[in-house]
């Protein structure tokens, strides 16, 4: 059996085996050494966070039942993408792809912040009112369709070997997992691993209620990309015990805690600039909201 062969067979069983193992770890963790004390009932935040997840992963199933892996197979037999139509060492081109893929994460993300309609899907993620393993997973049913379409359409052009999309895959929950567990690293630790990986300190500066705070360290995985372009922030002005998470216009438990709420977020409001580039968060901005 081929390595190809053996990702196909048994993709599902890798993906969720590595998510349930590291999701283990990651509420353990959090249970003995939380960074923060939480605001929000965990019962009802996880309960809720959890039944989008796996709406999220039915319909998912439903609309793309090959999913990622299938369109990497399907790419490799059809010659589609560079990587397909270059003689590369193996492990270089799955090294490349998981690299590549990344980055085009990093900039769907930053693309999700900078375009007012996508940031009303994206504000779903945002909106937790606290900050634990379960807001890794928390993104609206559209956006996480649209991140799906991103992702084949990377896939195509890329041509990245079959292991590397589902390496890709397992790396990405993984981490993003971890870098949004409620845990405390020593700061030591912590000023060594964000050169290798986004630590939960560098990504909780992300889910601030400021503005030039919320629009910095959009790295999921790689910690390079904010670093090379400008978007790294290394602390939160309020300290990580002291910021506020969330989003300051939508603090309605109903809204941002429950899934019914979850599911409307998008549609709630009308749609309104939201400034990327903003760097100061005024009184009148404060009060506006977003």
């Amino acid at each position: 059996m081929t390595i190809d062969e053996f990702v196909m067979n048994y993709e599902k069983q890798l993906r969720l085996g590595f998510f349930l193992g590291i999701f283990a770890v990651m509420a353990v963790w959090e249970l003995l050494a939380p960074r923060r004390k939480l605001t929000v009932s965990k019962a009802v935040r996880w309960v809720n966070n959890l039944g989008l997840v796996f709406f999220n992963s039915a319909i998912l199933r439903l609309l793309f039942p090959a999913a990622a892996v299938g369109m990497a197979v399907l790419a490799t037999e059809r010659g589609w993408g560079v990587l397909n139509n270059f003689e590369l060492p193996f492990w270089l081109a799955v090294v490349l792809s998981v690299v590549v893929m990344d980055f085009i994460i990093y900039l769907q993300h930053v693309m999700v912040h900078a375009v007012p309609l996508l940031w009303r899907l994206h504000r779903v993620h945002h909106a937790d009112p606290d900050y634990d393993v379960t807001t890794g997973a928390r993104f609206h049913t559209l956006e996480i369709i649209l991140s799906m379409g991103i992702k084949f359409a990377t896939i195509v052009v890329l041509g990245p070997p079959v292991v590397a999309v589902i390496i890709f895959e397992v790396v990405l929950n993984a981490t993003a997992m971890f870098n949004h567990g409620n845990v405390r690293l020593p700061k030591g630790l912590d000023s060594v691993l964000r050169w290798l990986v986004v630590t939960p300190d560098m990504h909780r500066v992300h889910h601030s209620v400021e503005d030039d705070e919320a629009n910095s360290n959009f790295g999921f995985s790689l910690p390079w990309w904010d670093r090379m372009f400008g978007t790294y922030r290394d602390q939160p002005r309020g300290g990580h015990e002291g910021m506020t998470i969330g989003i300051h216009k939508y603090r309605d438990a109903k809204l941002v805690s429950w899934l019914p709420g979850m599911l409307a977020l998008p549609f709630v409001g009308k749609i309104t600039g939201y400034a990327i580039n903003r760097r100061e968060w005024s009184d009148t901005q404060r009060k506006a909201g977003e």
